[in-house]
């Protein structure tokens, strides 16, 4: 019973967790199992930035989801899928400097200055990086109002890493759809909209509230 109580109120981190790790492990079990059968380390880096991308995206849909709809639990995995994004990112450019490059600082200098995907990838990491670090309560409370202020810089992640995308994709569909999803999400974090979409989550609550008492009178 314990147990249950503890899962009905974690189950999205539960899931959050699990999901992140389960994915790392099924591609390292395939690269270890010699299923990257064209290029692993290509793969390698192909399905670290994806899931980077999705994590990140999905945690700048936490704040949106919960404006829209009231889901308040999704909030509480916010952090953790930012982390997670960084987390896949880091596996992303190793990827890139290690197997692809061979820790090579000065070639790898070379691409990072010559080639604008590598640009964009390498600010959105360095955003990554100094939101993961600085996401923790303490630096919350050294910080103060300016935390939020540095945090949303994510937006500008968010917009980098689907640049990046962008250049680097041989498919601009995928990238634009991406693309889209980022541009929805930053426009649902607008004052006003965000103001709009409360108004009318709180309207429709009432109303639905309102028709539920009706059924349930006697009449």
């Amino acid at each position: 019973m314990v147990l249950l109580g503890w899962l009905k109120k974690r189950w999205l981190q539960v899931l959050v967790h699990a999901g992140v790790w389960l994915t790392l492990a099924r591609t390292l079990w395939q690269y270890w199992q010699g299923m990257f059968l064209v290029d692993p380390v290509r793969e390698i880096t192909t399905r670290t930035g994806r899931t980077a991308l999705i994590l990140l995206v999905l945690s700048l849909a936490c704040t949106p989801i919960n404006t829209v709809v009231g889901f308040k639990q999704v909030l509480r995995v916010r952090r953790a899928l930012g982390v997670y994004a960084f987390l896949y990112a880091s596996l992303h450019f190793l990827t890139f400097v290690g197997l692809d490059y061979g820790f090579d600082l000065s070639l790898i200098g070379q691409v990072i200055s010559e080639q604008r995907y590598v640009i964009a990838g390498f600010a959105a990491g360095v955003i990554l990086l100094l939101l993961t670090i600085t996401s923790t309560k303490g630096w919350q409370k050294r910080l103060g109002k300016n935390w939020k202020r540095l945090h949303r810089l994510v937006y500008l992640a968010g917009i980098l890493v689907v640049v990046h995308f962008v250049w680097l994709s041989k498919d601009w569909r995928e990238a634009a759809r991406y693309g889209a999803v980022v541009a929805v999400l930053l426009a649902l974090r607008l004052p006003w909209v965000r103001t709009a979409l409360t108004r009318g989550r709180h309207r429709v609550a009432m109303v639905i509230s309102g028709r539920m008492r009706h059924l349930i009178s006697p009449r």
